[in-house]
């Protein structure tokens, strides 16, 4: 990749394209201090690392590579130091103490490097989950002006995220050259994804084409974006479940099963110190099941987003009290009702998940409401798209084509459409800002989707009857792009659900009967416990309860990418239920043996 290509607004950029919140000043000085004080702790000057400068580019951070490797140092040896002295006090097991501290340290240092490589990842998989919007809507305009400048305006403006602002860098660029930008910004992204390329050069071709050749190119182009999105993600889908089945195998069953064999140690004469116990479980296999979980995350080639819903959103409440009251008397109603049911250990462990998951769904739960209504809304457009695109080429205009559909609509996309429609005959808006406008039908509606579609029937609006086939191509698009959505969720569900019914479910009952069973091993039986019962209870409570949210995680960011409110609203619901769960295992088993 060039150098003149690292400074636009793709993949290596730096000055351009910050996610929103990137800018606030107060949030980047705090991090940017942050991350010079761990430099200045780091004893060494690391290597360079290429890849980790490109990955700090993307992210757009105002710290180079050098030093986010020198913090990541630094940040080593703060941990390593951490732990060694309580381990010290606690343990008196300098042997102990060291190794454990050399690998929380090395471990932490290592994700420190790996941490900007995933987050760039991360955003890069999220960004090409928009690639077939972005080329529909390239398509669709020229359709209509069979112009690549123009197509590529049209797309940059109505579209949404990182990609279509790299195409606007792009567009900038070519301004006054001749050229669209959709070849500069095709090879930006071709690395990551081929079929962008293969698509936007048949866009491109199509403007010198001849109408029939055009059409022929066009269709292409939409047919090559899909099938480029649903084989990269049918691969990894299938690369994926056996690195899933040993992360199950050696991060949850193995490590269960072990658990049961510790009260037999002291028959064979084996001390097992319970520092070593809370380090493998509570440290170590959560830092490995961590790095597992960067790493597959990493490995997925596209995502396709929910629909981000910020604070400002009128449906969503910006106060914090309501949530933290919620919590606060979950933990205190889960610590009465496990006392009386469950050892008082139990309760030490399971009462704080319980309130942290119930203030976690309270948080985001009003966000989720709103992404449903959003999934609502685009399900229907195709159908709705169709119905205006067949009556804009009989020749009816988009305004009445419009109020045509509303009356065979059914639908959250009915309701927008009809919003629309009464704000055109209520306040003589164009189609546009009915749809668009500060009160418009889509004001509260947080779709990309919708919004291009909006812009879509604007354009038509001046166009007339020849945009009725584009409408209607559109719809067909639309209802393509689902299609391929829906396989790719298939696809992935074979390994998302039993990581997330292993995280809530399957690991915090198993947990729970395990920790029963040691118990009655040691204390019914012959046997000599090598650890204390409810130690070793609290040790695999914390070890399962993190489980259920590294998996949580794991199975929402394989499935949809990475989006905070949609991981945090899940983790809620798999910490309220595996808490729950652990409590039913451990009562259950005791009653039945």
């Amino acid at each position: 990749m060039t150098s003149d290509h690292r400074r636009t607004d793709g993949p290596g950029s730096h000055a351009v394209d910050r996610y929103p919140g990137a800018d606030a000043a107060d949030s980047g000085d705090r991090f940017e201090r942050a991350v010079e004080a761990f430099a200045s702790v780091a004893p060494w000057t690391p290597e360079a690392d290429p890849e980790l400068a490109r990955a700090v580019a993307f992210l757009g951070w105002d710290v180079d590579a050098e030093t986010i490797l020198r913090a990541g140092d630094g940040v080593g040896v703060v941990a390593a130091v951490a732990v060694a002295l309580p381990l010290a006090l606690l343990v008196g097991v300098p042997s102990v103490s060291v190794a454990a501290a050399s690998l929380v340290g090395l471990g932490v240092a290592a994700g420190a490097r790996l941490l900007p490589r995933g987050l760039a990842t991360a955003r890069r998989t999220r960004a090409l989950g928009t690639a077939p919007e972005l080329v529909s809507s390239a398509v669709l305009r020229m359709r209509l002006t069979p112009t690549p400048e123009t197509a590529a305006t049209f797309a940059a403006d109505t579209g949404g995220g990182r990609l279509a602002r790299s195409l606007g860098a792009h567009v900038r660029q070519a301004r006054g050259t001749g050229r669209s930008g959709l070849s500069s910004f095709a090879d930006e992204w071709a690395e990551w994804f081929p079929a962008l390329r293969r698509a936007l050069t048949l866009v491109e071709s199509a403007g010198s084409a001849t109408a029939e050749e055009r059409e022929r190119a066009l269709d292409s182009a939409l047919d090559v974006t899909l099938a480029g999105t649903r084989e990269t993600t049918a691969e990894f889908a299938a690369s994926v479940q056996g690195p899933a089945t040993a992360l199950y195998a050696f991060g949850v069953l193995l490590p269960l099963a072990l658990v049961a064999l510790l009260p037999t140690a002291g028959t064979v004469g084996l001390s097992v110190p319970l520092a070593a116990v809370v380090v493998a479980y509570d440290l170590l296999l959560p830092a490995a099941l961590l790095v597992a979980t960067g790493w597959l995350l990493a490995r997925r080639p596209v995502a396709f987003p929910p629909v981000p819903v910020s604070r400002a959103h009128p449906d969503v409440t910006d106060r914090r009290w309501p949530a933290l009251v919620a919590g606060a008397a979950a933990g205190a109603g889960a610590w009465l009702a496990v006392t009386r049911i469950a050892p008082t250990w139990a309760a030490f462990v399971t009462a704080p998940a319980a309130g942290l998951g119930v203030a976690l769904v309270v948080t985001y739960r009003p966000m989720t409401a709103v992404r449903d209504r959003v999934d609502a809304v685009e399900a229907g457009l195709p159908d709705a798209l169709y119905l205006v695109g067949r009556e804009v080429g009989r020749g009816r205009a988009v305004e009445i084509a419009l109020d045509d559909a509303v009356q065979l609509l059914e639908s959250a996309t009915g309701e927008v459409f009809a919003d629309a429609v009464r704000q055109q005959r209520q306040t003589r808006a164009g189609v546009r800002e009915s749809f668009l406008g500060e009160h418009g039908a889509l004001a509260t509606v947080p779709s990309e989707r919708a919004r291009s579609t909006a812009e879509l029937l604007a354009v038509a609006a001046s166009e007339g009857q020849p945009a009725g086939s584009a409408i209607v191509a559109m719809a067909d698009h639309l209802d393509d792009l689902r299609s391929v959505e829906r396989e790719i969720r298939r696809d992935l569900e074979r390994v998302t659900s039993t990581l997330a019914n292993t995280a809530a479910v399957f690991g915090p009952l198993v947990g729970g009967a395990t920790v029963t069973l040691a118990e009655q091993m040691s204390t019914d039986g012959p046997l000599t416990a090598a650890v204390d019962p409810g130690a070793l209870g609290v040790a695999v409570g914390v070890y399962v309860l993190a489980l259920s949210v590294i998996l949580t995680v794991l199975a929402t960011g394989l499935e949809r990418g990475l989006d905070r409110s949609l991981v945090g609203y899940r983790i809620g619901r798999a910490l309220c239920l595996a808490s729950g769960v652990f409590v039913v295992g451990l009562v259950a088993t005791g009653r039945l043996v």
